[in-house]
């Protein structure tokens, strides 16, 4: 797409190609045409040098600092030269699938207007609390939904030109003028984190089709562990080998075990010979290093009394984990280490920060931070990338394709970050428990494209380090208005007026954003410093804005000078050495102390998902990001695939969700007045919210056993009126998942799974994670659930069937046991009180059955492999059915309190 026929705007011939003359009229002499001020000859002579030199030598001076709009305004240039078209494009969704999908949310609305106007206006006089208490449910339900919806009104896609980004900065015969980009990897513990997962991600990383002197990988090991050190000098050894293989094939994917893993013949479509040696001496040579990686591991199960030692024989530094000081060990990058080519490697840098008791380190949000400043210091490249040490480069050109979002001289200035959609590998074929997300990735996230952006989902992920910093975005300038004398004098004095108002509006706001765009003005006062400028007042200024940025930054020099560079960089005559010293200090534990690192800068600080924090914080500076999805997935990474595991994970997003909720940065009454636009904010606001949910939906989804034991409902008697609302309420639910699933890409069984699964999760992880959250923001206790493994099985996607006790099954279990109970019971009561009692029970049994659905996954997962539910589930779940049982017929609060009707049987009794 985007590559046909281009137009040009005038004739063009190539002058390399010799002109056959073909006059109109071939034997008319050329005197009979007179005398004239038109030198053809000579002026297309002219016109044709001109074009060609300006086609062989394109100038993109502005390729750094948003362009030069003179000269791509310059009208003699054929539109053939790509090098100066923008570097991508929004493909807005076909008007035939928006436009109907917008009008069902409408009508959707109007019907939910008539579906409430209705409940409330008919109560049920005999079941009055289960009236309110299902009418309270669905009006929350209600709000969740537009939260949810209309984040989505605008949703785009992009598409990139890899070929122009090539043409503008790569040119031929020139050094590359692609930015730098450093890659973050996060490690903690290799026991759980295998290190066989981070060597392939670091080895996707190093073999990325990017210029290698571009490109920096820094590893954070946040748990000192030897044995992570030990596996990343492994893969710098093996590296030497990979990556020259990895581009002289060009092969994809370029982690290694994904490579070897693909179930294709490479052998067809006539491969060369040289390759297919060469294949399989690297697959020998890979399965060497998995020998050595795996030695490592069981080497590491058992650690000396006195802990691991050096080469040396001095001992490992982070033997003690929470006590330790910082390490920075450069493993490719240094003169000398080059591949078995003879080529250079881009740098490979191992960093653990100083951990000392006493201290907040601030998890991943920290040693983030901390890899923020470490890379400043030793290679300060404007563009970050992060990724988790299990989520691999799947696309070689995944650097590029953000670089065609980030250095876009026309629109890349605003762009804070470019979110790519989180792939996984190992999932089984039906997505049992909605491990893919595809939903949130193809629907919601293109929604949000529409308006000013994907929130950052915490990997996969090109930051501008400016925007990291805390700075504000830049001002667009808007072009000067256009004035016209035809118009009457009213519409001249209107137009006065509202020209003033404009004026001391835009002075409000000038006031306004004076003390956000102070950080600007500190560093024009810097850079006057660096200027020679002697005035006094300009060196008093300089010094109130150094001692201010090192209030913000910490008080290393060298730090706070690579702030003020926002192409990046570092001094040329810096000696690696003081850099390497400099780099050990600001990953110390009190450097950030007294500093905004955690509040305004860096990773964000107050919740365990840091990655919402982070993204809502820029988007209120004003920025924009932009989300890319690839032809082919960027990255890939894996996911927990058995149920508990699964439930934790979204456990502790929904933790995150509710610290958010419970501080100052609530999206609800945090960041006005900044650049958050106010669909942006719905879509934060639905993201600290959703965990409410989790109440009255464990409310609604207990309501149906509650009917059907008790005879009673949440609607009177249905009328015709009522039926159609309620129909229609129906069917455009339905419409509107239909249109969804159509522009978005999503198919039925990933869409049914998504809708399933946040049954699952609501009623167990959000509802875990609600109490949780208070529990610790309100009263500072922490809790925490554990998981115990079971059982497993042996084959493909075992660990889907493996068994994990944790006390998130119960509410889900206990919710399908008294559902079954009810429906049980309910038709029971129907056959023995004959045909007429069938008509109320249908709607009691739609509803019972709608939970049961939904929980139907859930119920497989406890089920497993040989379809037998786990005792210890079975006893819990019938003991809090048969405690809620007997506690309903002991105080049951939706009988009338003047006791049971008494009827007179007809029997005498006495006698």
């Amino acid at each position: 797409m985007g590559h046909g026929n281009r137009v040009h705007p005038m004739p063009y011939t190539d002058p390399a190609v010799p002109l056959q003359p073909r006059p109109m009229v071939p034997k008319k002499d050329i005197a009979v045409y007179g005398y004239g001020s038109v030198a053809w000859k000579d002026r297309m002579e002219e016109w044709k040098k001109r074009q060609n030199d300006k086609l062989q030598v394109v100038k993109h001076e502005g390729g750094n600092d948003g362009g030069n709009g003179e000269e791509l305004d310059d009208a003699d240039l054929p539109m053939m030269d790509e090098g100066r078209q923008p570097l991508s494009r929004k493909l807005p969704i076909p008007s035939s699938k928006i436009n109907p999908y917008r009008m069902i949310i409408i009508i959707r609305l109007a019907i939910l207007g008539l579906f409430f106007h209705y409940r409330l206006l008919h109560p049920v006089r005999d079941a009055y609390g289960l009236w309110l208490t299902s009418v309270i449910c669905e009006i929350w339900f209600a709000v969740s939904w537009i939260l949810d919806q209309f984040p989505k009104w605008y949703p785009i896609e992009r598409e990139t030109y890899l070929d122009r980004l090539s043409l503008r900065y790569e040119k031929e015969g020139k050094l590359s003028e692609l930015a730098s980009i450093d890659v973050f990897v996060s490690t903690v513990d290799p026991m759980k984190e295998p290190p066989l997962i981070t060597a392939n991600t670091v080895l996707s990383i190093l073999a990325v089709d990017y210029p290698v002197d571009k490109v920096t990988c820094y590893v954070s090991d946040d748990g000192a562990a030897m044995l992570t050190f030990e596996a990343l000098s492994e893969t710098s050894e093996f590296a030497r080998k990979w990556v020259p293989f990895c581009k002289k094939f060009n092969i994809e994917p370029r982690a290694p075990e994904w490579y070897f893993s693909q179930k294709i013949d490479y052998l067809k479509n006539k491969v060369h010979p040289a390759f297919v040696r060469e294949r399989r001496a690297m697959k020998r040579e890979y399965e060497e290093f998995k020998v050595r990686i795996n030695g490592l591991v069981s080497t590491a199960q058992k650690v000396p009394e006195d802990g691991w030692t050096m080469q040396d024989g001095t001992p490992w530094p982070g033997n003690c984990v929470r006590d330790h000081p910082g390490m920075i060990q450069v493993f490719l990058g240094h003169s000398g280490v080059r591949d078995v080519e003879g080529n250079e490697l881009p740098h490979l840098v191992y960093v653990s920060r100083e951990k000392r008791p006493g201290f907040e380190h601030h998890k991943k949000a920290g040693a983030m931070n901390a890899l923020i400043r470490v890379s400043s210091v030793l290679s300060n490249a404007p563009y970050l990338l992060n990724v988790d040490c299990d989520h691999y480069i799947n696309n070689s050109k995944a650097l590029r394709e953000a670089m065609c979002f980030m250095m876009d001289p026309t629109s890349g200035k605003k762009v804070c970050y470019v979110q790519f959609p989180q792939r996984f590998d190992g999932i089984d074929r039906h997505d049992r428990y909605s491990n893919r997300n595809v939903v949130f990735f193809d629907i919601n996230m293109k929604g949000l494209d529409g308006i000013q952006g994907p929130i950052y989902v915490g990997t996969g992920c090109v930051f501008r380090r400016q925007a990291l910093y805390g700075f504000d975005a830049p001002i667009t300038k808007k072009p000067p208005g256009k004035t016209c004398n035809c118009l009457p004098k009213w519409c001249c004095c209107l137009c006065c007026c509202s020209r003033q108002n404009n004026k001391t509006k835009q002075k409000k706001d000038k006031t306004k954003k004076s003390k956000q765009r102070e950080a600007s003005k500190q560093i024009h006062a810097l850079e006057n410093i660096e200027e020679g400028i002697s005035e006094s007042n300009t060196l008093k200024s300089s010094e109130a804005s150094q001692v201010k940025l090192e209030k913000k930054f910490g008080q290393s020099p060298v730090f706070v000078a690579s702030t003020l560079l926002e192409d990046g960089g570092i001094p040329q005559n810096a000696s690696p050495a003081s850099l390497l010293s400099e780099a050990i200090q600001v990953i110390s534990c009190g450097y950030e102390d007294k500093t905004e690192w955690g509040k305004e800068v860096g990773w964000i600080y107050g919740s365990v998902t840091e990655d919402i924090l982070t993204g809502f914080k820029m988007h209120c500076h004003g920025w924009r990001s932009v989300y890319c999805i690839p032809k082919r997935p960027a990255f890939k990474g894996s996911a927990p695939i058995n149920l508990s595991d699964r439930l934790h994970q979204v456990l502790r997003w929904a933790l995150g969700s509710v610290e958010i909720f419970l501080s100052r940065h609530c999206p609800i009454w945090y960041g006005y007045g900044g650049g958050l636009k106010w669909l942006e904010r719905f879509s934060y606001i639905n993201s600290v919210v959703y965990p409410w949910t989790s109440i009255p939906l464990l409310v609604y989804c207990t309501l149906p056993a509650i009917c059907l034991l008790t005879g009673k409902f949440i609607v009177p008697e249905i009328s015709n009126y009522a039926s159609l609302i309620f129909m229609a309420l129906f069917i455009s639910i339905a419409a509107t998942g239909i249109l969804e699933m159509q522009w978005g890409g999503v198919g039925i069984d990933d869409w049914w799974r998504n809708e399933q699964f946040w049954v699952i999760g609501g009623v167990s992880s959000h509802l875990f994670a609600l109490f949780q959250g208070l529990l610790k923001v309100l009263a500072g206790v922490s809790t925490s659930f554990t998981v115990t493994s079971k059982a497993a099985d042996d084959g493909e996607f075992s660990e889907l069937y493996l068994f994990k006790w944790t006390s998130l099954l119960i509410p889900p279990t206990t919710l399908l046991v008294i559902n079954i109970i009810g429906v049980v019971v309910g038709i029971s009561d129907a056959i023995n009180n004959g045909y007429d009692s069938w008509g109320p029970l249908f709607g009691r049994l739609f509803f019972a059955f709608w939970v049961i659905i939904h929980l139907y996954p859930f119920l497989k997962g406890l089920l497993g492999k040989q379809d037998r539910m786990p005792t210890i589930i079975l006893v819990w779940s019938i003991l809090l059915a048969s405690i809620l049982t007997l506690m309903w017929v002991r105080i049951n609060p939706f009988v009338s309190k003047d006791g049971p009707v008494l009827e007179v049987c007809g029997l005498n009794c006495d006698d």
